[in-house]
């Protein structure tokens, strides 16, 4: 048994007051602690199964430098990029191969790999939904800019093709990743919008939309489950009276929404713009969806590929 930082412990047997991190690694419970502080210690953990000079990259890297992140699956695995041909493996763990000098970071005494690196990793597995909520993020932190991603994206590597059709399309304005949903869906259909805008009348400002429809006197904005709170809700009654009296028109959108009424939506933004439907816009929603974590289909493709990427062991196949 070997213990490491903050009482982490590499062994195969759980000790009490322990609680698993990985097979055969553990740590000792702290249910007091937020759920970011968890995360750390999980992380400082696993510097007893890493080799030298490791980083966390991925959804792992991202989640510590705090970007927002897509509807990630409950259990998802660490992600660490190593230089050691001598990669660990083990259920929960996946190690990927440095094979080019990047910098890198060090958040909370944990060295995370370079943003820009982190990305194009994600790209590989993640589909554009996804990967447009961690480009928006990293953008609005000011993590990536295109000086940085420059050599990456002028690279062949593999995953740049996705990353590149993102960035093209990023905006580091969004606050939340329902709002980039929300925008690449009018994208999708063809309706050109400025984000965050403000609402200015004769001086005085009314509010800021996620999204005016360009040219027009409409405001769609993203509703998360944080408007369904009493405060907030009563906030927000006032805040649309406040619009309405400066002639402006909000419309509000759920997730559901956008997953599973986009043809409903559709029609309304081709009324609104006096305009034919055109189902292939349509088609390219749904794609998109289709191949996201925000789909069963596309969970499913993800979740399958990180699986095969552990290398779990089949003990049936062993007895």
């Amino acid at each position: 048994m070997e213990v490491g930082p903050d009482g982490a412990i590499r062994g195969e047997v759980r000790v009490a007051g322990h609680q698993r991190v990985l097979h055969g690694l553990y740590r000792p419970e702290t249910p007091e602690l937020s759920e970011r502080a968890n995360f750390l210690l999980d992380l400082s953990a696993l510097a007893l199964i890493l080799p030298g000079g490791a980083k966390f990259t991925h959804v792992t890297g991202a989640r510590l430098l705090g970007w927002k992140l897509p509807n990630l699956p409950e259990h998802v695995p660490f992600f660490v990029a190593v230089r050691d041909s001598k990669r660990p493996r083990r259920p929960g763990l996946i190690c990927a191969r440095l094979t080019h000098e990047s910098g890198g970071l060090v958040v909370d005494g944990l060295p995370v790999e370079a943003p820009e690196e982190i990305l194009l990793r994600a790209a590989r597995d993640l589909g554009d939904l996804d990967l447009a909520i961690m480009v928006d993020s990293a953008v609005r932190l000011g993590h990536v800019n295109e000086e940085l991603m420059a050599p990456v994206l002028n690279s062949r590597r593999p995953g740049v093709r996705r990353l590149a059709r993102v960035w093209a399309g990023r905006d580091g304005k969004a606050e939340s990743p329902g709002e980039t949903l929300l925008r690449k869906f009018h994208d999708a259909m063809e309706v050109p919008t400025r984000s965050q805008v403000d609402i200015v009348v004769d001086g005085r400002f009314v509010a800021r939309a996620d999204l005016l429809v360009t040219g027009t006197q409409n405001l769609h904005e993203y509703d998360g489950a944080g408007h369904r709170r009493a405060s907030t809700h009563r906030k927000d009654l006032r805040r649309e009276r406040a619009i309405a009296a400066a002639s402006y028109t909000r419309r509000g959108y759920t997730l559901d929404d956008l997953l599973n009424h986009p043809a409903v939506l559709m029609h309304e933004f081709d009324s609104l713009l006096g305009r034919s439907h055109q189902v292939r816009r349509l088609r390219v929603w749904r794609s998109m969806v289709g191949d996201s974590l925000y789909s069963e289909t596309g969970r499913a493709r993800i979740m399958n590929r990180w699986y095969r990427s552990t290398n779990p062991v089949e003990w049936a196949r062993t007895a």
